[in-house]
């Protein structure tokens, strides 16, 4: 009897202590996919630098990670935004960016760095024309940006990166818009204005393609015979996504792709590592993320499952990028000629994520220049 007991206590303590593993499994999973699959509307906004005030023309910013980042970069805070040009001084722990555009923020302002410099529409801050239109969709009218220009047969679609805004493809725009080329900047499922998934999470990729799609059918109706997409960050997996999926991506003659998801798994595992995180809890994410949101996510492996179409792609990404793994873009670059894919990789040294831009200008106007030229066939200026 003595011995049955002890069996039984046995048995049963192996079973709570399951029990409480897989519970405390579960926990930490839905906690991380809340964090990858809640829009950004439903997450606090975060301010982590401090502003200190005004030195002449400088912005004196407390010293940080971020707020010594090399180039030109936007400031926001709550109510307000500035645009700062490249470190001028950095001493004492204060350091020093001059001011470009906007007001600064009082001293003691929580503010956050961001790689986009305008904050407003193409006319507000880049003085040029523009029309707010409703780009039809499965889930009703998604608002867009479209700036015309003399090209009417390609056009440029802009998907922004994830927790982002259509303001994310401003820097680039003027030199699209030299180049001829309409640029429609796009919102898609649970951004703010547009309609919002069914379930209320965003999908990765997975579901937002198809509000791509609608952008071409929208370019098409309006005379466009191609596209060119141009994704930021998690726009790049919806991009692939559209490439795989799309009826009618044929019409995407070109793709441009800054610090791109094209490997869910190798990015979640990054941001673990950032976290302090274990990387073995990323398969514990990926299954609760992917049953919240019937999400397959080797599906966005772009090495393993290449999309169908290939046209010609520009990648372009930091060597320092946190967020995204920068080894992702550099092994499908790697891949690329084994898979028929005609595809450049530019890597922009100590760039952060979807930083290229801000840290080297002209390298990152130079790689889009040329790509234009080469592969789309059209002539620009940076």
């Amino acid at each position: 009897m003595a011995r049955r007991k002890i069996i039984r206590i046995a048995a049963t303590s192996v079973l709570v202590l399951l029990v409480l593993v897989t519970a405390a499994l579960g926990g930490v999973g839905w906690y991380y996919s809340n964090e990858l699959l809640k829009p950004a509307e439903a997450q606090p906004q975060r301010y982590p630098e401090t502003a200190l005030g005004m030195d002449e023309k400088n912005l004196v910013l407390a010293e940080s990670k971020l707020t010594t980042l090399r180039g030109t970069f936007g400031v926001v805070w709550p109510g307000g935004a500035a645009k700062v040009g490249d470190v001028a001084a950095n001493e004492n722990g204060r350091v020093e960016r001059p001011l470009l555009d906007g007001t600064a923020p009082p001293e003691g302002t929580k503010v956050r760095i961001e790689t986009d410099v305008h904050d407003g529409d193409p006319k507000t801050t880049l003085g040029l024309v523009y029309s707010e239109v409703r780009v039809p969709s499965e889930l009703g009218e998604m608002p867009a940006w479209l700036v015309p220009a003399a090209n009417q047969d390609t056009w440029v679609i802009t998907v922004h990166g994830r927790g982002a805004s259509r303001e994310e493809a401003l820097r680039v725009v003027p030199q699209l818009h030299t180049a001829g080329l309409p640029v429609l900047l796009i919102t898609y499922r649970n951004d703010a204005g547009a309609p919002r998934s069914p379930d209320g999470l965003y999908h990765l990729g997975d579901t937002e393609w198809r509000d791509v799609e609608a952008a071409i059918r929208y370019a098409q109706s309006r005379g466009a015979r191609k596209v060119v997409l141009y994704g930021w960050s998690m726009g790049g997996a919806i991009v692939g996504q559209t490439l795989a999926r799309s009826g009618i991506a044929a019409a995407v003659s070109g793709v441009v792709l800054d610090s791109p998801v094209t490997n869910w798994t190798r990015t979640l595992n990054l941001q673990a590592q950032n976290r302090g995180v274990p990387t073995w809890l990323t398969p514990v994410a990926e299954v609760v993320s992917g049953w919240r949101a019937d999400l397959d996510f080797d599906r966005f492996d772009l090495v393993r499952n290449p999309p169908a179409l290939r046209p010609p792609t520009l990648i372009l990404h930091g060597s320092a990028d946190g967020t995204v793994p920068a080894q992702s873009s550099r092994d499908l670059a790697a891949a690329a000629s084994g898979l028929g894919w005609p595809l450049r990789y530019v890597e922009i040294p100590g760039a952060d994520h979807t930083s290229g831009w801000n840290v080297a200008t002209d390298t990152y106007q130079a790689a889009l220049s040329e790509f234009l030229t080469s592969s789309i066939g059209v002539k620009t200026r940076s």
